[in-house]
């Protein structure tokens, strides 16, 4: 049976949060002050209702998720996700604080992990992040050219947030697509691992172990951004790393 904890997605222009976790106080918090933040919000107490209500039609613009749960963990309802071409927005919302969840989570296509522990007001800043990803730095209005930026073989599209490489579409999410326009905009320049974190997870926020624990972060993000390139062209090699400082995005002919 699908439980669902708020009334069916209304027809408008809320944006649609699917909450997936087991503990039914903090469903219960975390759906009442999303409301009150004018979302339209649906929750599950696990996986499969959460799927049972994706083959019924349900939508999502953004899916909240628990990390462990009893019928299925949230890594495997991410992939599932996936697997499915569903590339919905997902933030892992979690107990678990160690670093490597952390990783395992981006890896898998996540776009953020927030400890359980943190206030409201950090969860809503990093929604607002992630659901204004579309407006990514250096985006313009107008027509068609404007919306597109080329450098050599690579194409990014803005209004749109997809990457092609080669005229081939690169499966990135709307975080990874960030973190390349960034570099992109920037293309032949250094940017610090602070200047990176902080495009995802905005300012003054850290994740990790010790002070700077955000560089790993960013280095997750790195691998599965080249991975993806490679897995369609295996001799990219545009993204360098200068290590302790960032990285940068090869200058090429635009």
């Amino acid at each position: 049976m699908v439980l669902a904890e708020a009334a069916a997605f209304p027809a408008n222009e809320k944006v649609r949060i699917a909450i997936v976790d087991d503990d039914p106080l903090f469903r219960e918090t975390l759906t009442e002050n999303l409301t009150e933040a004018d979302f339209a919000v649906q929750a599950f107490d696990g996986g499969e209702p959460f799927f049972h209500w994706l083959g019924d039609g349900g939508e999502a613009d953004l899916v909240l998720l628990d990390w462990r749960m009893p019928d299925i963990n949230g890594i495997e309802v991410l992939r599932r996700l996936r697997d499915d071409g569903i590339e919905v927005p997902v933030i892992f919302l979690t107990a678990l604080s160690e670093q490597i969840y952390e990783e395992a989570a981006l890896h898998s296509g996540a776009v953020d992990f927030v400890e359980k522990s943190r206030s409201f007001a950090i969860l809503r800043k990093r929604i607002d992040l992630i659901l204004d990803g579309a407006k990514a730095p250096g985006a313009t209005a107008g027509g068609e050219e404007g919306q597109t930026r080329r450098l050599g073989e690579l194409e990014l599209k803005l209004d749109s947030s997809r990457a092609f490489w080669k005229n081939k579409r690169v499966n990135l999410s709307l975080t990874e697509f960030k973190l390349v326009q960034l570099m992109v905009e920037r293309a032949g320049q250094d940017v610090t691992y602070r200047e990176l974190y902080d495009l995802v997870h905005g300012r003054g926020f850290v994740a990790g172990s010790g002070p700077d624990g955000y560089r790993a972060n960013v280095r997750t993000f790195m691998k599965r951004i080249r991975q993806k390139f490679r897995e369609l062209d295996s001799e990219f090699d545009e993204i360098e790393n200068y290590p302790g400082f960032g990285y940068r995005w090869r200058k090429g002919q635009s």
